[in-house]
Parts: structure tokens; C-alpha cells; sequence
């Protein structure tokens, strides 16, 4: 039987398969959260993402921004309240 990826984990899986490439770190600032809006019991609310992708390249920070979130849809369905960006693309500082 295998077990359910926690969140941080699908994220991670999630846009690693949306940017080929990217270099991908989650941290999971839930508990940080506790109380305040959209917070859970259960955590796995609140992510800090830091994402490094040739497919920024050209993007405004906005159109970055949008695609990330596009693609994390499913996860703000079940309960992902919100992300703290970092995306770049190589060799941005």
C-alpha cells in the first residue's frame, strides 16, 4: 500500500514536472501560521517556494507568478492557502 505524498512533496512533484529543469526547494511555513487566516490544524497551508527554471527566462515576475500558481490549481482546491515566490531563471541574482 502506498502512502499519500504529503503537500510540500506534491508541490515539489508538481512543478518539477511543469518546468522541466527547474531547480526546486519547499518549505512548509504552516506552523508559523497557526491562527491566522486559512491556517489549518492539519497544517500544509502556507509553503515558501524557491524555484530556479529555464522557463523563466523572459517572464516578468508577474507572468512567473501566474504560472506557478497555475499549476499548483489542484492544490489550492484542497486546502493550499499561500505561497511565498522566489523564481528566477539561470543565472539571475
Amino acid at each position: 500500500m502506498s502512502q499519500t505524498p504529503d503537500r510540500a512533496s506534491r508541490i515539489r512533484l508538481t512543478l518539477s514536472h511543469a518546468f522541466p529543469g527547474a531547480e526546486v526547494e519547499v518549505r512548509d511555513d504552516s506552523a508559523q501560521h497557526a491562527g491566522h487566516a486559512g491556517a489549518r490544524p492539519g497544517g500544509e497551508t502556507h509553503y515558501t517556494v524557491r524555484m530556479v527554471a529555464p522557463g523563466f527566462a523572459g517572464m516578468t515576475r508577474l507572468a512567473r507568478s501566474r504560472a506557478v500558481h497555475a499549476a499548483l490549481g489542484a492544490e489550492f482546491g484542497t486546502g493550499l492557502h499561500a505561497l511565498a515566490l522566489e523564481l528566477r531563471a539561470p543565472g539571475e541574482g
